[in-house]
């Protein structure tokens, strides 16, 4: 496990939490924040029995050119306008550590939290594309992770590098309550009422 030192974390702050709280990580740009990710998000709350969810804005997904991104600020404002649901927390404590990729936030949230049950949340079209993520074997191995459907992105996910990898880790939808209580490597893709925007697509109007 890294140390918080390796990366410059001892100044970051997360959102409070609790020994033997379960908490959702949600991460990405962001940009911009909109309905579904709230419904993601809130299905996330309740189908895996979560205490909170947090939604960990990025100063810039390092898969995506950066050009155009408005700045964080602007961002962790927009997504506190959304998220009214007090279960949703909004954070943007990525941006003190040294690295912009999701499994050293992970190993730094493991080590702040040792005794915090994480999931990370995301949606089925991430699932599908999993295996171009740094370390995203280590990820798998690090927490267990819910994927929510997206229009379209069903079967896709399912057929993903990810997904045949990490077969025999996969437990049924029916037993989502107990993803956050499963030693990884364990995911699951859960269906859910779909939601048709994007970042993208809006960012595009």
């Amino acid at each position: 496990m890294l140390s918080p030192l390796r990366f410059g974390s001892v100044r970051a702050r997360t959102p409070l939490v609790a020994a033997g709280q379960r908490i959702g990580l949600m991460g990405g740009s962001f940009n911009p924040p909109h309905e579904g990710h709230v419904a993601v998000a809130e299905a996330a709350l309740k189908r895996l029995k979560l205490d909170r969810i947090w939604w960990i804005v990025s100063p810039g997904n390092p898969l995506k050119s950066h050009d155009g991104l408005p700045p964080l600020a602007e961002r962790l404002e927009a997504c506190r306008r959304l998220a009214r649901n007090p279960r949703i927390r909004v954070t943007g404590f990525e941006a003190l550590l040294d690295s912009p990729y999701t499994a050293v936030t992970i190993a730094f949230l493991k080590v702040r939290h040792r005794r915090v049950r994480f999931v990370w949340v995301m949606g089925a079209d991430n699932l599908a594309s999993f295996d171009r993520w740094r370390n995203w074997r280590g990820i798998m191995r690090l927490v267990p992770v819910a994927a929510l459907d997206r229009p379209g992105w069903w079967m896709k996910a399912v057929a993903g590098p990810a997904a045949r990898a990490f077969e025999r880790g996969r437990i049924p939808e029916a037993r989502a309550a107990t993803l956050a209580g499963s030693r990884p490597p364990a995911w699951m893709l859960l269906s859910m009422r779909l939601e048709s925007q994007s970042s993208t697509a809006l960012r595009g109007k």
